[in-house]
Protein backbone atom coordinates (compact mmCIF):
# COMPACT_ATOMS: atom_id res chain seq x y z
CA UNK A 1 0.00 0.00 0.00
CA UNK A 2 2.02 3.09 -1.05
CA UNK A 3 -0.40 5.61 -0.54
CA UNK A 4 -2.18 5.36 2.66
CA UNK A 5 -2.94 7.37 5.91
CA UNK A 6 -3.34 6.18 9.76
CA UNK A 7 -6.06 7.60 12.07
CA UNK A 8 -4.78 7.65 15.75
CA UNK A 9 -3.99 9.27 19.41
CA UNK A 10 -1.50 9.77 21.53
CA UNK A 11 -0.62 11.15 24.85
CA UNK A 12 -3.04 9.57 27.00
CA UNK A 13 -6.17 10.35 24.42
CA UNK A 14 -5.56 13.64 24.64
CA UNK A 15 -4.45 14.31 21.09
CA UNK A 16 -5.90 13.02 17.95
CA UNK A 17 -3.73 12.56 15.03
CA UNK A 18 -3.30 11.67 11.07
CA UNK A 19 -0.63 10.99 8.83
CA UNK A 20 -0.30 10.18 5.39
CA UNK A 21 1.58 9.18 2.69
CA UNK A 22 0.51 10.47 -1.11
CA UNK A 23 3.77 10.18 -2.92
CA UNK A 24 2.64 8.22 -5.51
CA UNK A 25 -0.80 9.99 -5.84
CA UNK A 26 1.03 13.72 -6.14
CA UNK A 27 3.12 12.45 -8.81
CA UNK A 28 0.19 11.21 -10.50
CA UNK A 29 -1.13 14.03 -10.67
CA UNK A 30 2.14 15.96 -11.56
CA UNK A 31 2.82 13.90 -14.41
CA UNK A 32 -0.75 14.08 -16.14
CA UNK A 33 -0.38 18.19 -15.49
CA UNK A 34 3.10 18.26 -16.40
CA UNK A 35 3.56 20.53 -13.28
CA UNK A 36 7.05 21.96 -12.65
CA UNK A 37 8.62 21.47 -9.14
CA UNK A 38 7.18 24.48 -7.30
CA UNK A 39 3.67 23.73 -8.40
CA UNK A 40 4.37 20.19 -7.64
CA UNK A 41 5.16 20.78 -3.78
CA UNK A 42 2.22 23.47 -3.36
CA UNK A 43 -0.40 20.55 -4.97
CA UNK A 44 1.52 18.14 -3.01
CA UNK A 45 0.99 20.00 0.40
CA UNK A 46 -2.74 20.74 -0.18
CA UNK A 47 -3.50 17.44 -1.63
CA UNK A 48 -2.14 15.77 1.34
CA UNK A 49 -4.21 17.69 4.19
CA UNK A 50 -7.56 17.62 2.20
CA UNK A 51 -6.90 13.28 2.36
CA UNK A 52 -6.84 13.38 6.03
CA UNK A 53 -9.37 15.91 6.21
CA UNK A 54 -11.82 13.36 4.08
CA UNK A 55 -10.66 10.73 7.20
CA UNK A 56 -12.49 13.13 9.28
CA UNK A 57 -15.66 12.26 7.67
CA UNK A 58 -18.12 9.45 7.21
CA UNK A 59 -20.35 7.36 4.59
CA UNK A 60 -20.33 9.22 0.95
CA UNK A 61 -19.17 13.03 2.69
CA UNK A 62 -17.01 14.98 1.01
CA UNK A 63 -14.87 17.46 0.98
CA UNK A 64 -13.22 20.34 -1.31
CA UNK A 65 -10.73 22.81 -0.75
CA UNK A 66 -9.67 26.03 -2.63
CA UNK A 67 -6.67 28.20 -1.85
CA UNK A 68 -6.58 31.17 -3.76
CA UNK A 69 -3.91 33.33 -2.47
CA UNK A 70 -3.08 35.77 -5.42
CA UNK A 71 -0.28 34.22 -6.68
CA UNK A 72 1.14 33.00 -9.85
CA UNK A 73 0.13 28.86 -9.56
CA UNK A 74 -3.52 31.01 -9.53
CA UNK A 75 -5.93 28.75 -7.71
CA UNK A 76 -5.32 25.16 -6.14
CA UNK A 77 -8.04 22.70 -5.86
CA UNK A 78 -8.58 19.73 -4.16
CA UNK A 79 -10.97 17.04 -3.23
CA UNK A 80 -11.52 13.99 -1.29
CA UNK A 81 -13.59 12.04 0.43
CA UNK A 82 -14.02 9.23 3.57
CA UNK A 83 -13.10 6.35 1.18
CA UNK A 84 -9.68 7.71 0.69
CA UNK A 85 -10.54 9.02 -3.49
CA UNK A 86 -8.33 12.16 -3.78
CA UNK A 87 -8.19 14.79 -6.90
CA UNK A 88 -7.18 17.92 -7.10
CA UNK A 89 -5.20 20.46 -10.01
CA UNK A 90 -3.80 24.10 -9.90
CA UNK A 91 -4.94 26.75 -12.53
CA UNK A 92 -0.98 27.19 -13.48
CA UNK A 93 1.07 24.16 -13.08
CA UNK A 94 4.07 25.31 -15.18
CA UNK A 95 5.64 27.63 -12.21
CA UNK A 96 8.80 27.33 -10.60
CA UNK A 97 10.96 29.42 -8.45
CA UNK A 98 14.46 29.05 -7.09
CA UNK A 99 14.80 27.74 -3.34
CA UNK A 100 13.62 29.77 -0.90
CA UNK A 101 16.31 30.40 2.25
CA UNK A 102 15.98 27.70 4.21
CA UNK A 103 16.50 25.73 1.06
CA UNK A 104 13.11 24.62 -0.15
CA UNK A 105 11.06 25.55 -2.23
CA UNK A 106 9.01 28.50 -2.35
CA UNK A 107 5.51 27.86 -2.34
CA UNK A 108 5.02 31.09 -0.54
CA UNK A 109 5.99 33.05 -3.47
CA UNK A 110 3.96 30.51 -6.27
CA UNK A 111 0.89 30.59 -3.65
CA UNK A 112 0.83 34.34 -3.00
CA UNK A 113 -0.29 35.98 0.91
CA UNK A 114 -3.02 37.83 -0.15
CA UNK A 115 -6.14 35.89 -0.68
CA UNK A 116 -8.14 33.14 1.01
CA UNK A 117 -8.40 29.12 2.32
CA UNK A 118 -11.44 27.98 1.37
CA UNK A 119 -12.96 24.92 2.70
CA UNK A 120 -16.87 22.88 1.39
CA UNK A 121 -18.08 19.89 3.38
CA UNK A 122 -20.80 17.86 1.59
CA UNK A 123 -22.30 16.29 4.66
CA UNK A 124 -25.63 15.14 2.49
CA UNK A 125 -27.21 18.09 4.53
CA UNK A 126 -29.90 20.07 2.52
CA UNK A 127 -26.73 23.27 2.68
CA UNK A 128 -23.18 21.87 2.56
CA UNK A 129 -20.65 23.78 5.29
CA UNK A 130 -18.54 26.60 4.58
CA UNK A 131 -15.90 28.06 6.22
CA UNK A 132 -13.02 30.24 5.13
CA UNK A 133 -9.88 32.11 6.30
CA UNK A 134 -7.45 34.49 5.16
CA UNK A 135 -4.22 33.07 4.08
CA UNK A 136 -1.14 33.51 6.72
CA UNK A 137 1.93 32.28 4.94
CA UNK A 138 1.13 30.89 1.95
CA UNK A 139 3.28 27.81 3.33
CA UNK A 140 -0.32 25.28 2.78
CA UNK A 141 0.48 23.41 6.45
CA UNK A 142 0.30 27.13 8.35
CA UNK A 143 -2.91 28.44 6.67
CA UNK A 144 -4.80 24.68 7.27
CA UNK A 145 -3.15 24.90 10.92
CA UNK A 146 -5.05 28.48 11.55
CA UNK A 147 -8.19 27.38 9.18
CA UNK A 148 -8.59 24.67 11.93
CA UNK A 149 -7.98 27.07 15.01
CA UNK A 150 -9.96 30.11 13.64
CA UNK A 151 -12.82 28.06 11.72
CA UNK A 152 -13.19 24.89 13.74
CA UNK A 153 -11.98 26.03 16.89
CA UNK A 154 -9.98 23.18 16.53
CA UNK A 155 -6.31 24.01 17.49
CA UNK A 156 -4.44 22.20 15.39
CA UNK A 157 -0.58 21.52 14.11
CA UNK A 158 -0.05 20.54 10.28
CA UNK A 159 3.21 19.66 9.04
CA UNK A 160 3.36 18.43 5.25
CA UNK A 161 5.83 18.58 2.77
CA UNK A 162 6.86 17.17 -0.72
CA UNK A 163 10.25 16.45 -2.00
CA UNK A 164 11.28 16.56 -5.53
CA UNK A 165 14.09 15.38 -8.16
CA UNK A 166 15.45 18.19 -9.21
CA UNK A 167 16.76 16.30 -12.32
CA UNK A 168 13.72 14.62 -13.79
CA UNK A 169 10.76 16.67 -11.74
CA UNK A 170 9.39 13.64 -10.07
CA UNK A 171 7.92 13.37 -6.52
CA UNK A 172 10.22 11.20 -4.62
CA UNK A 173 8.56 12.30 -1.15
CA UNK A 174 5.20 13.52 -0.05
CA UNK A 175 3.01 13.94 3.46
CA UNK A 176 2.43 14.47 6.34
CA UNK A 177 0.49 14.56 9.75
CA UNK A 178 -2.08 16.23 11.28
CA UNK A 179 -2.50 17.10 15.23
CA UNK A 180 -5.41 17.69 16.99
CA UNK A 181 -5.75 18.98 20.69
CA UNK A 182 -8.70 17.87 22.32
CA UNK A 183 -10.46 19.67 24.77
CA UNK A 184 -8.68 20.20 28.41
CA UNK A 185 -5.13 19.15 26.97
CA UNK A 186 -2.56 19.99 29.88
CA UNK A 187 0.08 22.65 28.88
CA UNK A 188 3.10 20.63 29.25
CA UNK A 189 1.56 18.16 26.67
CA UNK A 190 1.58 21.06 24.31
CA UNK A 191 5.02 21.95 25.62
CA UNK A 192 6.12 18.51 24.46
CA UNK A 193 4.28 18.33 20.92
CA UNK A 194 5.99 21.95 20.30
CA UNK A 195 9.30 20.51 21.20
CA UNK A 196 8.41 17.49 19.02
CA UNK A 197 7.60 19.09 16.11
CA UNK A 198 10.43 21.65 16.16
CA UNK A 199 13.00 18.64 16.23
CA UNK A 200 11.72 17.15 13.69
CA UNK A 201 13.60 16.84 10.55
CA UNK A 202 11.65 17.83 7.18
CA UNK A 203 8.54 15.71 6.28
CA UNK A 204 9.17 15.00 2.84
CA UNK A 205 12.54 14.15 3.47
CA UNK A 206 11.54 11.90 5.99
CA UNK A 207 9.33 10.34 3.43
CA UNK A 208 11.38 9.84 0.96
CA UNK A 209 13.57 8.12 3.08
CA UNK A 210 11.00 5.69 3.30
CA UNK A 211 10.03 6.36 7.03
CA UNK A 212 6.09 5.25 7.20
CA UNK A 213 2.96 7.20 8.68
CA UNK A 214 2.94 5.15 11.66
CA UNK A 215 6.69 5.52 12.10
CA UNK A 216 6.31 9.32 11.55
CA UNK A 217 3.40 9.52 14.27
CA UNK A 218 5.63 8.16 16.77
CA UNK A 219 8.33 10.68 16.48
CA UNK A 220 5.66 13.29 17.04
CA UNK A 221 3.36 11.69 20.13
CA UNK A 222 3.89 10.19 23.10
CA UNK A 223 2.37 6.64 23.50
CA UNK A 224 0.78 6.33 20.38
CA UNK A 225 -2.24 4.63 19.21
CA UNK A 226 -3.23 3.34 16.27
CA UNK A 227 -6.62 3.13 15.55
CA UNK A 228 -7.05 2.12 11.65
CA UNK A 229 -5.18 2.72 8.19
CA UNK A 230 -6.96 3.50 5.06
CA UNK A 231 -5.72 3.29 1.41
CA UNK A 232 -5.32 6.48 -0.75
CA UNK A 233 -6.11 6.77 -4.50
CA UNK A 234 -5.71 9.07 -7.01
CA UNK A 235 -9.97 9.02 -7.97
CA UNK A 236 -11.05 11.71 -10.92
CA UNK A 237 -14.28 9.76 -11.48
CA UNK A 238 -14.66 11.02 -14.86
CA UNK A 239 -15.49 8.94 -17.58
CA UNK A 240 -16.23 8.91 -21.80
CA UNK A 241 -19.78 7.77 -20.50
CA UNK A 242 -20.27 10.20 -17.75
CA UNK A 243 -19.50 13.26 -19.79
CA UNK A 244 -21.75 12.08 -22.59
CA UNK A 245 -24.37 11.87 -20.24
CA UNK A 246 -23.52 15.98 -19.32
CA UNK A 247 -24.09 16.71 -22.83
CA UNK A 248 -27.31 16.08 -22.46
CA UNK A 249 -28.04 18.64 -20.22
CA UNK A 250 -27.51 21.22 -23.16
CA UNK A 251 -30.54 20.08 -24.99
CA UNK A 252 -30.70 18.96 -28.54
CA UNK A 253 -30.98 22.48 -30.18
CA UNK A 254 -27.77 23.29 -28.59
CA UNK A 255 -26.27 20.14 -29.80
CA UNK A 256 -27.69 20.38 -33.14
CA UNK A 257 -25.55 24.22 -33.44
CA UNK A 258 -22.67 22.48 -32.09
CA UNK A 259 -22.71 19.72 -34.71
CA UNK A 260 -23.30 21.89 -37.12
CA UNK A 261 -20.71 24.89 -36.68
CA UNK A 262 -17.99 22.36 -35.22
CA UNK A 263 -18.46 19.26 -36.22
CA UNK A 264 -17.45 17.65 -32.66
CA UNK A 265 -17.49 18.45 -28.98
CA UNK A 266 -14.70 18.11 -26.89
CA UNK A 267 -14.59 18.25 -23.07
CA UNK A 268 -11.51 18.77 -20.75
CA UNK A 269 -11.38 17.77 -17.24
CA UNK A 270 -9.63 19.63 -15.04
CA UNK A 271 -8.88 16.99 -12.46
CA UNK A 272 -7.61 13.92 -14.42
CA UNK A 273 -6.29 16.67 -17.44
CA UNK A 274 -8.16 13.92 -20.11
CA UNK A 275 -10.05 15.34 -23.20
CA UNK A 276 -13.05 13.44 -23.99
CA UNK A 277 -14.13 13.81 -27.90
CA UNK A 278 -17.46 13.45 -29.39
CA UNK A 279 -17.77 13.47 -32.97
CA UNK A 280 -20.70 14.10 -35.28
CA UNK A 281 -21.93 10.82 -35.40
CA UNK A 282 -21.39 10.91 -31.25
CA UNK A 283 -23.40 14.41 -31.38
CA UNK A 284 -26.33 13.35 -33.72
CA UNK A 285 -26.85 9.84 -31.36
CA UNK A 286 -27.61 12.46 -28.52
CA UNK A 287 -29.39 14.61 -30.63
CA UNK A 288 -31.76 11.58 -31.97
CA UNK A 289 -32.30 10.47 -27.96
CA UNK A 290 -33.59 13.98 -26.96
CA UNK A 291 -36.48 14.11 -29.44
CA UNK A 292 -37.28 10.91 -29.29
Amino acid sequence: MNNYLIRATGFGGHVRAFAARTTGIVEEIRRRHDMWNTASAAMGRTITVTSMMGAMLKGDDRIAVKISGGGPIGNIIAEANANGEVKGYVTNPHVHFDLNDMGKLDVRRAVGTDGFLFVTKDLGLREPYQGSVPIVSGEIGEDFSYYFSASEQTPSAVGVGVLVNPEDHSVIGAGGFILQLLPGTPDEIITSIEKRISELPQVSRLIAEGVTPEELIGRVLEEPVIHSKLELVFNCGCSQEKVGSMLYSLGADELESMKEEIGKAEVHCHFCNEHYQFDENDLQEIIDDLRR
